[in-house]
């Protein structure tokens, strides 16, 4: 932890670190106004799990993730939030029905938020899955398994019944710190970041009714499953939203990297917001030579204000591309038409969105000093950052207001 997360963690800020898996740098973002969230780390082997990346994917920051913080995002919010409450208990449940003590509970807990920002995630990196970004190709189980958090849990805390791949017990965990113990685990890149999930951890904790300061025994015992860790369950009764699998086919076949060029499409009739799209841009371009640091990981509440609206309604840039109809994504196609908003992967959780201002070039915001706008050619994104451009959607906010 550099001191700008330890200034960012010491202020109560809202968002926390980001995680890097074995091969692919992982980031990640935090819960708006209410709380943090952590991100996907590494896991037993092989290449590592990134929760929004489906793939190789970079950041503008392995501490930080890309955010909206629009308050009127209150409900999205809440109901994350509720999961992560939710999974919280389910790990506690598997540690204490482990004969764990509760500083156990806590490492899982700082491991989760790490790596999936505590969401039970259907997808990450390579084969990545789950609360704590376990792999089926490593050993952690099937992806049917792997998806219930008990299971998931278990095997974090407990690794497999022939020891490959090891658990926490397996660690000697007692006698190493937090991080340590949570890093001997899960492999990660990036070991250090697990650490600055403790106040987090810690929280969530307090607010589900945990006991952190649980008696039990170091080495655990292996309960038999109970009903409600049923293997062939998702506890939570969510239905992940698969980001990896969109088989739309890209226009353009050039190669990440090279320049963006002009193209040209109507906005369809259901676009419709408070500025136009030049009101937009001549908005944008202002930004950028005020020299305004507002804006720091602020993607996508910086698009959404550029159109004339006071918040998007989303919690994350990548979730906002998916929001939009089929029809309006235009995957990779490297033609955008002037005011098209523009979004790519990253190692965090929240992924990047920027405004297409023409020329090849976008308003983005962090890309050259953080907090600022600065009107850049929009291939920056994967040449700085080493993110993977997704595509281009019409400026389309369906939850805004």
């Amino acid at each position: 932890m550099d001191t700008r997360q330890a200034a960012m963690l010491a202020a109560g800020a809202a968002r926390r670190g980001a995680a890097i898996k074995l091969a692919v740098p992982a980031g990640i973002l935090f819960f708006v106004m209410l709380l943090g969230i952590g991100i996907v780390g590494g896991i037993a082997g092989g290449s590592q799990a990134s929760a929004a990346s489906c793939g190789d994917a970079g950041q503008p920051d392995t501490e930080y993730g890309d955010g909206d913080t629009d308050s009127s995002s209150k409900d999205d919010t809440d109901g994350l939030h509720a999961q992560q409450l939710a999974n919280a208990k389910i790990i506690d449940e598997e540690a204490t029905k482990a004969g764990l003590p509760g500083r156990a509970t806590l490492i899982g807990l700082m491991t989760a938020l790490q790596e999936s920002t505590l969401l039970n995630l259907d997808h990450g990196d390579a084969d990545s899955i789950g609360v704590f970004q376990q792999r089926p190709l490593a050993g952690w189980g099937t992806k049917q398994q792997i998806m219930n958090v008990h299971y998931a849990a278990r095997m974090f805390f407990l690794g497999d019944e022939d020891g490959s791949p090891e658990g926490l017990t397996d660690k000697n965990w007692e006698n190493k710190g937090l991080g340590e113990a949570a890093q001997s685990v899960q492999r990660s890149r990036y070991p250090t970041l697990y650490d600055g999930q403790e106040a987090e951890a810690r929280r969530i904790a307090k607010e589900a009714g945990i006991n952190l300061t649980r008696a039990g025994k170091p080495t655990g015992n292996r309960p038999p499953p109970s009903a409600s860790g049923d293997m062939s369950q998702n506890p939570n009764g969510e239905i992940p939203t698969n980001r990896c699998s969109d088989s739309g086919e890209a226009r353009d076949s050039a190669k990440p990297g090279q320049a963006f060029h002009d193209g040209s499409a109507p906005w369809p009739n259901q676009v419709e917001n408070p500025r136009s799209t030049e009101d937009a841009i001549a908005w944008a371009r202002r930004e950028a030579s005020s020299g305004s640091k507002e804006w720091y990981r602020k993607c996508l509440a910086f698009v959404a204000q550029a159109y004339g609206w006071s918040y998007s309604g989303t919690l994350y840039a990548i979730d906002h591309y998916y929001e939009m109809p089929l029809s309006m994504r235009h995957n990779r196609d490297r033609n955008p038409p002037v005011g098209a908003l523009m979004y790519w992967r990253t190692s965090s959780r929240a992924g990047h969105v920027a405004i297409y201002v023409g020329n090849g070039q976008i308003a983005s915001n962090d890309i050259r000093v953080a907090g600022q706008i600065s009107v850049v050619p929009a291939e920056d994104i994967e040449n700085k950052w080493g993110s993977t451009y997704v595509g281009w959607a019409p400026p389309h906010f369906p939850k805004a207001g």
